[in-house]
């Protein structure tokens, strides 16, 4: 009897201990799923482990973790809190409460948990390694939080048996673009665990980050080598490639080919759910296939509407439609993004500058200009979208709209690399609306000259811009020759400074301008000095009317003084 209930104790021993191989082997698979950004497979892996380990924390803290990385901030708080419900003395899924606070933007909370976590897991190195990652795994990490979690993770694994320790001391540092720190921290990690292919695409990463594309390519391609189906590598790859095609114009084309198929390997080396999809929508619009992109977004759908993800899909379905001209479609899209009033605070300069081009296309000019400047003024280097639109009324003629918006787009950012030509067709506009009589806007118009020339000192074109403004500014009832100093400078500049220019045509055109106009003020007080001028009018143009007219009524007979034609 006693052999029989030994047998029945070893084999239920076996039993157990193979049940609990499995759970253990299906935990770090699920894991494994995790880092290969699989997913939809790891959430599916992972809930069968809690509905089988119902009292297991550890399950319960990497759901809620794939939850976090996938965004999904409620669904991950239930795991965490259920996690620490099932095993209350597991540390983790405090820590992971913390996160999701964190990423919420409440810190108060976060340190409220994160506590709690520590009094269960002071002497657990992986307490203070999940608190160290929360710091640094947000949109603005907290480095100086994070720091001391981390070190004291390292110190508690003293015979630094786990890789993550040093993977993520080497993230710490890289993310702060300190790689002399972080590089012997991802090779320490790879002694441990030559496997850990995400250090690997991390040090891909830092070269990437600092331009060293071939460097960056030649390390991503060693975990290709080793390991042809680890998906991640393949996506740094493509981002390194996108990159590099746009530094290295001359072979773009070919690196940007290369990019968006290794972006596909990607996709179909993850499990092709709605997260993986959408990063590779994402990858779209960064490589500018909107064709693709379209046709991807059109069948991408978020699990649940209410999902900020959504937000991001009818992003790009408008941006996409507006790029490929489906101008109407995409002001649909771009409506329905902004009627998301609860993801206001998503909304970025783009939106309003996509929907402004949308009604720009469709004639609906005074929408475009009120949401282009709203863009614009959320993100000020997109300023040539709003010059754009200027150009548009200038061409059209409508001067007094192109002003208005001119003066907008030179005031919206002074470092605009093309402000010279804001300047221009401001003072150009202005110019023209005054008719000649407006002197408010003459002024503005000199003034807006005074800024080109600032910043384009030898274009001629603004001088005699200035020179015309200025002449219609003067009293032309007793014209006191105040744009004289003006024009002789246009003068100067195409006859003296670069004397090439003076035989184009335009230039030639300002030049006759410019004599008639100071021959004809010189008239009346210094006739052989009007005459030099208006013969050299004629030197250029032989049968100018005005010159010849002058030059007829200064060598007639002396008469009472009289007013001299002055062209305006």
């Amino acid at each position: 009897m006693k052999t029989i209930k030994k047998n029945i104790a070893f084999a239920v021993g076996l039993l157990m201990m193979g049940s609990t191989a499995s759970f253990a082997q299906s935990l770090a698979d699920a894991k494994k799923a995790i880092d290969a950004e699989q997913y939809q497979k790891a959430t599916s892996m992972l809930k069968t482990l809690v509905a089988n380990q119902a009292k297991q924390g550890d399950n319960y803290f990497n759901l809620g973790k794939v939850y976090l990385l996938t965004e999904d901030i409620d669904s991950a708080r239930a795991a965490f809190t259920n996690g620490t419900t099932a095993d209350p003395k597991n540390a983790l899924n405090f820590v992971g409460l913390g996160q999701a606070d964190l990423i919420e933007g409440n810190a108060t909370n976060a340190k409220t948990n994160f506590d709690k976590a520590l009094q269960l897991g002071a002497k657990n190195y992986l307490t203070y390694l999940g608190i160290g990652r929360a710091y640094i795994d947000q949109k603005t990490p907290d480095y100086a939080a994070a720091l001391p979690n981390l070190q004291k993770a390292d110190e508690l694994d003293a015979k630094d048996k786990d890789p993550e320790t040093f993977l993520a001391l080497a993230d710490f540092y890289a993310m702060q673009k300190k790689n002399t720190e972080a590089y012997p921290q991802y090779l320490r990690a790879l002694d441990i665990n030559p496997s850990l292919y995400r250090a690997n695409v991390q040090i891909g990463k830092m070269y990437k980050e600092a331009f060293a594309f071939p460097e960056a390519e030649v390390e991503i391609k060693k975990v290709i080598a080793a390991d042809p189906n680890y998906g991640p590598a393949y996506r740094e790859l493509a981002e390194t490639q996108m990159q590099w095609s746009f530094a290295d114009p001359k072979n773009g084309n070919a690196k940007r080919a290369e990019a968006l198929e290794n972006m596909r390997k990607y996709l179909d080396l993850t499990d092709k759910s709605f997260d993986s999809r959408l990063r590779y929508a994402q990858f779209l619009v960064y490589a500018s296939d909107f064709a693709t992109l379209e046709k991807e977004v059109a069948t991408l759908n978020a699990p649940d509407p209410k999902n900020p993800k959504t937000f991001v899909v009818t992003r790009m379905r408008g941006y996409s439609a507006v790029e490929n001209k489906n101008y109407e479609q995409g002001i649909k899209y771009m409506n329905q993004l902004f009627a998301r009033t609860q993801d206001a605070s998503r909304i970025i300069g783009s939106d309003y500058l996509y929907l402004g081009k949308a009604q720009l296309a469709t004639g609906q000019d005074s929408l475009a200009v009120v949401n282009i400047t709203k863009g614009v003024e959320l993100d000020s280097t997109k300023v040539e979208e709003l010059a754009a639109v200027g150009l548009k009324y200038f061409t059209d003629k409508n001067f007094p709209k192109a002003a208005s918006v001119y003066n907008r787009v030179v005031n919206l950012n002074s470092k605009n690399p093309s402000l010279a030509m804001a300047y221009y067709y401001l003072g150009t506009s202005n110019y023209v609306s005054s008719k000649g009589e407006n002197v408010n806007l003459l002024k503005a118009a000199d003034s807006a000259f005074v800024k080109l020339l600032e910043l384009a000192p030898e274009y001629e074109a603004a001088q005699l811009y200035r020179a015309r403004t200025i002449r219609l500014m003067d009293d032309v009832k007793e014209p006191k020759g105040i744009a004289i100093p003006h024009f002789e400078k246009y003068i100067q500049m195409v006859t003296v400074d670069k004397p090439e220019k003076a035989s184009t045509p335009i230039n030639q055109k300002g030049l006759v301008e410019a004599y008639n106009y100071i021959g004809a003020l010189y008239a009346s007080t210094d006739k052989e000095k009007a005459k030099e001028y208006f013969n050299k009018v004629l030197a250029i143009d032989p049968q100018n009317t005005l010159a010849l007219d002058n030059l007829k009524y200064l060598s007639g007979p002396a008469t009472p003084a009289k007013k001299t034609p002055i062209k305006k």
